[in-house]
C-alpha cells in the first residue's frame, strides 16, 4: 500500500496505538503469570519432599499448574486460580 496507505490509515493511528498497547501489557502479564506457575511449581514440589502435602494432593495441584500453563502457552484465557478445576468432573 505504501505511502497511500498510511495517508489512507493516519486517522487509524490511535486505536492501533491503543491495540498495541494492549496487546504488549498483556503479553507481559502472560510472561509474569508463566514465572509465577512455575514458582508455584517448585514451591509444591518442596512442600511433598518436607512431607507437607501428600502424592494425592500433590498430583491434583500439580495438574491444575500444569494444566494452566499448557493454556496459558496457547494464549487461552487463564482462570484467576491456580486450581480452578474448569468442567472437569
Amino acid at each position: 500500500m505504501g505511502l497511500l496507505g498510511e495517508i489512507l490509515l493516519l486517522p487509524l493511528a490511535p486505536v492501533r496505538g491503543v491495540l498495541w498497547t494492549v496487546d504488549t501489557v498483556l503479553t507481559e502479564a502472560e510472561r509474569q503469570r508463566a514465572g509465577e506457575i512455575h514458582r508455584e511449581l517448585a514451591e509444591l514440589e518442596n512442600a511433598l519432599l518436607a512431607g507437607d502435602i501428600g502424592e494425592t494432593e500433590f498430583d491434583r495441584l500439580e495438574d491444575a499448574l500444569l494444566d494452566e500453563l499448557t493454556e496459558l502457552n496457547r494464549g487461552a484465557p487463564v482462570p484467576d486460580s491456580p486450581h480452578w478445576q474448569g468442567d472437569r468432573q
